[in-house]
């Protein structure tokens, strides 16, 4: 079984950056497509960010340019690097294994002055 944990969300201003990780345990991380996807307050959960096996990255529209998921193999890692943040960005933030199906438990996201 696979469990995947998010790290690394909080209160930050906008404008503001977070780096957000998904720390996954269990051996098949590196055989699954990895997304980040947000759910804000009273609003369904939308997609953020995809990273394939072969490193091939996709993102919402609302995110191009700001944000960039990364993954490390080696740490069963996935990361999202999150710039320039706008109210709009705050949501719980959930990592999602495509092939496993696993989601994690999310992190939050605040960003407000």
């Amino acid at each position: 079984q696979v469990q995947l944990v998010e790290s690394g969300g909080g209160l930050v201003q906008p404008g503001g950056s977070l780096r957000l990780s998904c720390a996954a345990s269990g051996s098949i991380f590196s055989s699954n497509a990895m997304g980040w996807y947000r759910q804000a307050p009273g609003k369904e959960r939308e997609l953020v960010a995809i990273i394939s096996t072969g490193d091939s990255t996709n993102y919402a529209d609302s995110v191009k340019g700001r944000f960039t998921i990364s993954r490390d193999n080696a740490k069963n890692t996935v990361y999202l690097q999150m710039n320039s943040l706008k109210p709009e960005d705050t949501a719980v933030y959930y990592c999602y294994a495509y092939a496993s199906g696993y989601w994690g438990k999310g992190t939050l996201v605040t960003v407000s002055s």
